[in-house]
Formats: C-alpha cells, sequence, structure tokens
C-alpha cells in the first residue's frame, strides 16, 4: 500500500504561530535576527575551540558537539517557519513532515545526552581534579558522543515509524509551526496508544535518566564544595559549572514547561509560545552565556581578534 493512502494526506497546514497578520513583518524580522545570531554564534563557539589549542580540552571538545546540535536543532524548524511567515503559505509534504518530526525528535535528544556528557566532565573536573587527565581520556569523550549520537538515532527512528504508520482521515491542519509530535497524534485517526508508550518509554531513556544523571552529577559536586567550604573553592565551582547549569536550567525548564505540563486543548497558543522558546530562544543563548561567563571563551576570542587585527 502506498504512504498517501495510509496517511491520507499528502501535506499538512502549518497555522504556524498566533500573530496578527499586521505583526507578521515585525516578527519576521525578529525570528530572522534570532536565528541568524543562534548560527553565527554557535559558529563561532565551533571556530575559536577550533583554532584556539588551550580549548582542546574535553568539556570544549562537548562544547563544539553541543553548539553544533543547536544549530541543527534550530534548522530544522526555522527556515521553514521563515519562509512560511514570508511567503504566507502554510502547507509542508507528508515526507517533509515526517522528516522534520525525525530530525526534531534527533537533535532534541542528542542535546540532552552531550548535557549529561558535560555534567560528567564537570563532576570529575571538580571531585577528582587529580585524576580527571586519566577519567576524561580522548577516548571515552569520543565515546561519549558516539554513544550518544547512536542513541538519539536510534530514539528518533522509533517514533518515526511508528508515526509513519498512522491514518490522519481527521484533517491535516495542524496548530503548529512546525511538525511536533504531540501535535501528531492528536490529529491521527488511528489508535496511537503504542506511540504514547513509547514516548513515555523513550522519554526515560531521553530526557528523564539523563536529567537524573545531571542533578546526581551537581549534587556530587555540591557535596564536594561543602565538605570543605571557602570562598576560593565556592567561586571556583560556580566559574566551572556556571555556565553549564545556565544552559540545563533553559534546556529543561522549556521541556518540564512544554512536555510535562502541556496546555489544554482550549489553549494551544501556550504550547506554540514555550516551543518557540525551545526551539529559537535557547540555542541563540547559549553562545551568549558560554561566551559572556567564561574567561576562556573571552580570551580566546580576544587572540583572534589580536590575531586579525595584527594580520591586517
Amino acid at each position: 500500500m502506498r504512504r498517501e493512502n495510509q496517511s491520507s494526506v499528502s501535506e499538512f497546514l502549518l497555522l504556524g504561530l498566533p500573530i496578527q497578520p499586521e505583526e507578521q513583518g515585525m516578527y519576521y524580522a525578529l525570528f530572522l535576527a534570532m536565528y541568524l545570531t543562534t548560527v553565527l554564534g554557535n559558529l563561532l563557539i565551533i571556530l575559536l575551540i577550533r583554532l584556539d589549542s588551550r580549548l582542546h580540552t574535553p568539556m570544549y571538545f562537548f562544547l563544539s558537539h553541543l553548539a553544533l546540535t543547536d544549530i541543527s536543532f534550530s534548522s530544522v524548524t526555522s527556515p521553514k517557519m521563515l519562509m512560511n511567515m514570508l511567503t504566507q503559505t502554510q502547507s509542508i509534504s507528508y515526507a517533509g513532515c515526517i522528516s522534520q518530526a525525525y530530525f526534531f525528535i534527533l537533535f532534541g535528544a542528542l542535546d540532552s545526552f552531550l548535557l549529561t556528557s558535560m555534567a560528567y566532565d564537570r563532576y570529575v573536573a571538580i571531585c577528582h581534579p587529580l585524576h580527571y587527565t586519566t577519567m576524561m581520556r580522548q577516548s571515552l569523550c569520543f565515546l561519549l558522543v558516539v554513544v550518544s549520537w547512536v542513541l538519539s538515532s536510534a530514539i528518533a527512528l522509533v517514533h518515526t515509524l511508528l508515526l509513519a504508520r498512522l491514518s490522519f482521515l481527521r484533517g491535516n491542519t495542524l496548530h503548529h509551526f512546525f511538525c511536533d509530535l504531540s501535535a501528531l497524534l492528536k490529529l491521527s485517526s488511528s489508535n496511537t496508544t503504542i506511540n504514547k508508550l513509547v514516548i513515555l518509554t523513550v522519554g526515560l531513556v531521553g530526557i528523564t535518566l539523563p536529567f537524573m544523571c545531571i542533578l546526581v552529577s551537581y549534587g556530587h559536586i555540591g557535596a564536594s564544595v561543602l565538605r570543605r567550604p571557602s570562598i576560593q573553592g565556592i567561586c571556583k565551582a560556580l566559574s566551572t559549572c556556571g555556565s553549564h547549569l545556565s544552559v540545563v536550567s533553559l534546556y529543561y525548564g522549556a521541556i518540564i514547561a512544554l512536555y510535562f505540563f502541556p496546555s489544554s486543548n482550549s489553549n494551544k497558543d501556550k504550547n506554540v509560545i514555550v516551543s518557540v522558546l525551545y526551539t529559537l530562544v535557547t540555542p541563540m543563548l547559549n553562545p551568549f552565556i558560554y561566551s559572556l561567563r567564561n574567561r576562556d571563551m573571552k580570551g580566546a576570542l580576544g587572540n583572534i581578534l589580536r590575531r586579525a587585527a595584527f594580520s591586517g
């Protein structure tokens, strides 16, 4: 049977953001600026880490992968949203919608696993500083990133395969600006019990367990600092972990608001607005958090600018 017959739709209509027509131009310029800031800011982080040998450490290795993931994550939804706002169209093909859902889940889960790897790196740096080099060896860092990619790909593939089996006889209109998995399940005319069970099961692996690992890591860090309380120790812990904690708070705060406390069907606009925070604002803020709060990143940027000035 052809996929068009299974799904009964060849395309979906994305209603987009709850914005008045006369405000479309202003919001288009705002979201375009945010997306370009996300791409350029995260590319700058990758470039600085690549060019400055002092940043060739496990923490910045994970950060470079996080920056690349944030660019990809934002690029899954933002260009299509901006194109629809510019052309005043709302359609996305069936294949495009399923692909968008796959990559959205992939990079969202990858973000979670990379943040967990970074939390473990900070735990080793503060709780086992004398063994940091041996514990966070290069082979382990590569392994953590590879495992993160494999698990994220598997999670996204499971969700996408189950999604592709569903029929959409009730209509093809999504009250969203991208093909969100939960919105697609609500629209489907098929039995989605298995999909929801998989969301709960896989969500435990992809979101809850990593979040618990981060909490445990920072619990050990806090206990280690409090065992030998000093102003210097507290300041060192904050400078080492402050940026990562800020990013974790933004990332998981948006997920909790979006998926653990979803809006009722009568108030779908809240979910759409929180999704903007999750897909566009958080990836945009990460470069600012790491550059403004991180002495090494500011030093690397200063070195690059001085080198460029001298060469000019």
